[in-house]
């Protein structure tokens, strides 16, 4: 019996786990349009998962686990509003204000966005919040990323980004600022803050903070779905920048297979197995690449070509390294960024030599200190002009940053590969 009950508690502990990883943004976005509020969203739906460890232990998981949580949250969030104020008092309030429908399955213009998860980045990313507030909510909204995620995505301190979280929500309800679903001429301002939303999705699917694997595809599909469906919304004529994050997005996915081996080990671009590479979805990705190009171009424009110059030849050293320099350059001049800057470095360095672009990266240090892969970059530019002392203690440095398991152990295999050598030395 005791085997059994193990067994049925891991099957639980699992099933849970992968139901939060996959689907903590629609959950959460269908609690927000059914109750109204966001933090009685969130906090019900934490409940909820709570719930289900010690039920679904003892009954097993239900048909419908997605359901389940959604009707345990929904009645947990109930009786956390009972709690607050009287409940009826409550609910015409919030009826009153607009921010939740009459019917709990609205009937939809033609003008509405359908989808939850994308009514629910639109909503986060209204107008009268900072911009940098909109796409941290929506992370954590929609993403269900934790805090040190998302602040390891802005490159600000963790308790930083939990007090914009807060005052985000807490002016969301202040502000009456409604659960709303916006017509289609209402798209466009707020276009940038959510194609940005889409991409740090994307970006922590495609390299996850934390957690033994450096990939989530589960998150890079959702990002590669919500992209294409914002391009839809805009259809006959989407902005450039919208189909340049989708081509985008499709090209960094295309080698997701090629990206870890079986031991989920990282393998770096230039030592991939190209054949495992999605060629289908990379064909469907370059059109989208020139259609963008032909437009104004901008930052994902700009990212997309990058990416299609590494997604093109059929091997690592026919690159076109030289080109991709001159299109960080330009990426430099529209978005100033320490990141687009040490990426800059590395293209330097494979077009020329890493001692052309030591100078560039040294310049760097006062902004990236604490972020990993500057470290990392600076290692492996040591390792290959045999400064292998210096390249130990970047690795070093390093490690102590990283947080992802699998990035982890490559540090440790590189750091281990120079070590013996400067002995020997």
């Amino acid at each position: 019996m005791t085997g059994m009950a193990s067994t049925l508690k891991l099957e639980v502990a699992q099933a849970i786990a992968a139901l939060y990883r996959t689907e903590w943004g629609r959950i959460v976005a269908i609690l927000i349009r059914l109750i109204g509020d966001f933090d009685v969203a969130e906090d019900a739906a934490q409940e909820a998962f709570a719930a289900a460890v010690n039920q679904w232990e003892s009954r097993g998981v239900p048909d419908l686990p997605r359901a389940w949580i959604i009707r345990t949250a929904r009645y947990k969030a109930i009786d956390r509003l009972r709690r607050r104020t009287q409940l009826t008092e409550k609910l015409e309030w919030y009826a009153a204000s607009g921010l939740i429908p009459s019917s709990e399955e609205p009937t939809y213009d033609s003008d509405e966005i359908e989808d939850d998860r994308l009514r629910l980045i639109f909503t986060c990313c209204h107008p009268a919040l900072a911009i940098e507030t909109q796409v941290a909510l929506t992370l954590r909204m929609l993403g269900g990323l934790e805090t040190d995620e998302i602040a390891r995505a802005f490159l600000v301190p963790t308790a930083t980004m939990a007090q914009r979280l807060v005052r985000a929500k807490r002016k969301i309800r202040d502000a009456g600022i409604p659960y709303k679903v916006p017509e289609t001429t209402d798209l466009s301002p707020r276009i940038e803050a959510v194609l940005k939303v889409i991409y740090l999705i994307f970006n922590e699917g495609y390299a996850a903070t934390k957690g033994d694997a450096l990939v989530r595809a589960d998150l890079c599909t959702e990002a590669i779905r919500l992209g294409q469906l914002v391009r839809q919304l805009m259809a006959p004529q989407p902005p450039s920048e919208v189909t340049a994050l989708v081509a985008l997005m499709l090209l960094h996915d295309s080698r997701r297979d090629a990206r870890l081996d079986k031991a989920g080990d990282l393998i770096l671009l230039e030592d991939q197995d190209r054949s495992r590479w999605n060629h289908p979805q990379i064909a469907e990705a370059l059109p989208l690449v020139e259609e963008s190009l032909r437009g104004r171009t901008g930052v994902y424009a700009l990212q997309a070509a990058i990416a299609a110059l590494h997604c093109q030849p059929a091997r690592a050293e026919e690159t076109d390294w030289a080109q991709i320099v001159r299109l960080y350059e330009v990426l430099e001049r529209l978005q100033p960024s320490p990141i687009v800057t040490l990426n800059r470095a590395v293209a330097i360095a494979m077009a020329d030599s890493p001692q052309a672009a030591f100078g560039l990266i040294d310049s760097l240090a006062p902004e990236l200190e604490s972020y990993h892969l500057f470290h990392a970059t600076r290692a492996d530019f040591f390792r290959r002009v045999g400064a292998l002392e210096e390249a130990s203690r970047s690795y070093t440095r390093a490690l102590e940053l990283v947080t992802n398991d699998s990035e982890r152990r490559f540090l440790e295999r590189r750091l281990r590969e120079v070590q013996p050598n400067i002995q020997s030395g």
